[in-house]
């Protein structure tokens, strides 16, 4: 696992941009898988504006960790916040965009979209491996759509699961842990004071971080990158 830490949301993005447009620079194709959130919408505006002629966006497929059972053109969607922020000011490929239908049945449209990565991706071990994951994480500890409440789903027999928010209860279509955690490489996106007392109890293996999903990604391939910002991990004990 590898810590990079930056004064503010703002270096976070600037450093994660620089990453992607390395990551990408020397594939033929690359299957990433998004996130939604706030920190990934300073990302996505940052690339569209900054990175636009620095990246092959054709190179890229791109896929969702997670989506909201909601249509396509609500204010919810992980989707249409990418859309806005990243993919109408660039030159993408519709073919390239493979999103999750939030407004199909969350139970069909799970076992669809675990279907379509079957399809799409290489698969080791019969799961579907991803190049990149991009994560964040919730001020519970959540990461894609598995929470707590719901830790079981992290194994679930599905690649794709479909997941209860603990206090809306709107229902959410997310990929497992098992599928994260054989992405070639894995990068959390985590910003804020809010996020803090998670990161720290997390990172220092304290309290009740196995309770935490996001505690749980530990790729295969041991390629784990924590982007954080200066708020999200001064609790991160140090040598």
């Amino acid at each position: 696992m590898e810590l990079k830490i930056y004064k503010d949301k703002q270096e976070v993005a600037k450093a994660f941009c620089c990453y992607l447009a390395n990551f990408v620079s020397d594939k033929e194709t690359v299957h990433i898988a998004l996130s939604g959130g706030s920190t990934p919408k300073i990302v996505f505006d940052m690339l569209a504006s900054d990175f636009d002629d620095k990246i092959d966006w054709n190179k890229i497929h791109f896929y969702w960790g997670d989506e909201r059972c909601v249509l396509p053109t609500d204010e919810e969607s992980n989707y249409k916040m990418t859309v806005d922020h990243l993919f109408s000011k660039i030159d993408v490929s519709e073919e390239n965009i493979h999103r999750i239908l939030g407004e199909n049945n969350p139970t069909g449209e799970a076992m669809r979209y675990a279907n379509l990565l079957e399809i799409n991706l290489d698969r080791v071990e019969d799961i579907p491996q991803f190049d990149l994951v991009i994560l964040g994480m919730g001020d519970d500890g959540h990461t894609a759509s598995i929470f707590p409440h719901e830790i079981e789903l992290w194994d679930a027999p599905d690649h794709c699961v479909v997941a209860t928010h603990p206090n809306s209860g709107q229902k959410r279509v997310s990929i497992n842990g098992k599928v994260i955690n054989k992405a070639k490489e894995v990068v959390f996106l985590v910003t804020g004071e809010s996020k803090q007392e998670k990161v720290t109890e997390i990172m220092n293996k304290t309290g009740n971080h196995r309770d935490y999903p996001a505690s749980l990604v530990v790729p295969e391939s041991g390629n784990l990158i924590w982007f954080l910002d200066q708020s999200a991990a001064k609790g991160i004990a140090t040598d």
